[in-house]
């Protein structure tokens, strides 16, 4: 394997970022062996009957990575793309967010080679609780907690949820708290446990590490932002950020964008009315529900333009691996926010760093998702219901709390800011194991 491909490998890229971090601090090589590689590999295939009557064999995983701190925690997505490297490396870093938002789970995540767009709702559906029966083993409120992710949403965890709980009641009825049956994910509608917040969560969190980190470069409002990626996390940050006082100049979705001609950016709650009557923010260009007339706007752009365009803060929340040693070069924003899990590879992140581009690291930035999961967890184990100014005050503490111990280590080591993040994570790590695992 050369070099360049190990480093647009999400797993072997996510494998750098461990161990340079590990030679900062002389951490253990036989705790860096351990954490290199995951505690279980599921793999999952089942046959899923078609409305046409056909018969489509589904793959899946579910990659446990780490539990020294508590049940393996980490979202399960629905993507064509998803192979075993992707799902090793997101669960990797799971465990990495899970400590540095200082909440008790380690790291796990899962998907299926699928692409839920093509299918109905009913084949939808068939699909989810067929594998949360391939899952029901492994997982559950103190072993796996799986989350939204990449293409699943509330709808989806209530039907594992309720999935997960015919099967504990058909086999052998084990007496368990119904709301702790319930805990077995997060991420579910209010109606069925889910939390107050949590749609909401990861955009907020990445908010707020952004206020911090402004403050303490002692930045100056307005400033200028392009967002690749509208999907929730993207347009609920955008929403913040647009009445907070910054600038939204350009955004895309998956099919490609749009920016903005005028210094005043986008009306998020225009693009967002686009997008939902249009389908996709390209369809939105120069539409009078996003600009007030045709030259507010100037034609639609690539999502490969997006991460170029002369902005202040760049935020990619959309996939990993988008910026790499091809294209870092020609970034042009002085921060990065990383909202999707893995956007930037170990090559690109060597020249982002040499470039003096601060990038705040997807482990701390999008850790508010995972934060408000455990709130939810801990309503469900405890059998309680936390408003959403609860929810969102200790949210803001936990993530304002993050960035300012990651930021410490920042500048007493002088390294990085996803350097810092990993040190404290190793740092952390390392506790547990020696609380937990050796004798």
């Amino acid at each position: 394997m050369t070099e360049e491909h190990m480093n647009n490998d999400p797993f072997e890229g996510a494998l750098t970022q461990l161990n340079k971090a590990a030679k900062i601090i002389d951490f253990p090589d036989e705790l860096l062996q351990i954490l290199s590689t995951p505690q279980r590999q599921i793999e999952v295939s089942f046959p899923l009957k078609m409305d046409s009557g056909k018969i489509q064999l589904i793959h899946g995983y579910r990659i446990q990575h780490n539990n020294w701190r508590g049940p393996y925690k980490g979202g399960l997505r629905y993507h064509p793309d998803v192979n075993k490297s992707e799902v090793k490396a997101l669960a990797l870093w799971m465990t990495i967010k899970n400590v540095i938002c200082d909440v008790p789970f380690g790291g796990g995540k899962g998907g299926l080679e699928i692409d839920p767009k093509n299918l109905s709702k009913k084949e939808l559906e068939e699909m989810t609780r067929q594998f949360a029966r391939s899952l029901a083993p492994n997982i559950g409120s103190e072993l796996d907690v799986p989350a939204p992710d990449v293409n699943t949403n509330s709808l989806i965890m209530d039907w594992i949820a309720d999935e997960y709980e015919k099967l504990r009641i058909e086999n052998g009825g084990l007496k368990i708290d119904a709301n702790k049956l319930k805990a077995v994910v997060t991420g579910k509608s209010i109606k069925n446990g889910g939390s107050e917040g949590r749609e909401e969560a990861t955009g907020m969190g990445g908010f707020f590490v952004l206020e911090e980190l402004v403050n303490k470069m002692g930045l100056k409002k307005p400033l200028t932002v392009a967002i690749q990626g509208f999907g929730n996390v993207g347009s609920h940050l955008a929403k913040l950020l647009c009445d907070n006082g910054f600038e939204i100049m350009a955004i895309s979705d998956s099919r490609g964008g749009v920016r903005s001609r005028t210094e005043k950016g986008f009306n998020i709650d225009l693009v967002k009315k686009c997008k939902l009557e249009k389908g996709f923010i390209s369809e939105c260009y120069c539409i009078g529900s996003v600009c007030d007339n045709p030259d507010d706007v100037k034609g639609d752009i690539s999502n490969e333009t997006i991460l170029k365009l002369p902005v202040d803060i760049l935020i990619p929340a959309a996939m990993e691996g988008v910026i790499t040693g091809e294209n870092a070069p020609d970034i042009k924003a002085n921060i990065i926010l990383e909202m999707a899990n893995g956007p930037t590879t170990a090559e690109a992140d060597e020249i982002l760093e040499k470039n003096g581009i601060i990038v705040v690291p997807d482990v701390l930035a999008n850790s508010g998702g995972v934060t408000v999961s455990y709130f939810e967890w801990l309503q469900n184990m405890n059998g309680e219901k936390w408003s959403l100014e609860k929810v969102n005050t200790q949210l803001k503490e936990k993530v304002v709390k993050a960035f300012e111990e990651v930021w410490k280590i920042k500048e007493e080591k002088k390294v990085s800011p996803r350097t810092a993040t990993y040190v404290l994570a190793l740092q952390r790590l390392k506790e547990a194991y020696t609380k937990v695992v050796q004798p």
